[in-house]
């Protein structure tokens, strides 16, 4: 069975954790970019397919949140996990109501980031799908095949 690599976005200003994690996934044959800010990872969204998205909260500039809260606003299908220090849980649920698909306390169990990254591939490809079959049902209606 061929292995799709799911596109990712790992955003964090901490440049060697962005480094070895974007090549231990680039590894496992996953698609990875990086950025460095929230408004970079921003800019990255419009020019570069990404499925999912890894975010640190705690950012200099513009913080994780408010980076959230805009990738959420222009491509509402790609994923968010986000990445949180200790003692800022408070802020991964507020990020979980904005639209997050799950967090991850720092430093993580790579394990458990893979099977969450595996999990908001598969919620999105699934919510990929349904609009397509709304889709062509639309087309159909429109059409007068139903």
């Amino acid at each position: 069975m061929v292995k799709i690599p799911v596109k990712i976005l790992i955003v964090d200003d901490e440049k060697d954790f962005v480094e070895m994690f974007s090549l231990r996934l680039s590894k496992q044959g996953e698609m990875v970019s990086s950025a460095y800010s929230g408004q970079r990872a921003l800019d990255l969204l419009e020019t570069t397919k990404i499925d999912v998205v890894i975010l640190d909260i705690r950012m200099p500039g513009m913080d994780g949140i408010e980076t959230l809260k805009k990738i959420k606003a222009k491509h509402p299908l790609v994923e968010v996990i986000l990445l949180t220090g200790h003692g800022s849980t408070e802020t991964a649920v507020e990020g979980m109501k904005e639209g997050a698909f799950d967090y991850l306390m720092k430093p993580a169990d790579f394990d458990d980031i893979s099977e969450k990254l595996a999990n908001a591939w598969k919620r999105k490809e699934e919510q990929e799908e349904r609009i397509r079959k709304a889709e062509a049902r639309l087309l159909l209606r429109r059409s007068g095949n139903i």
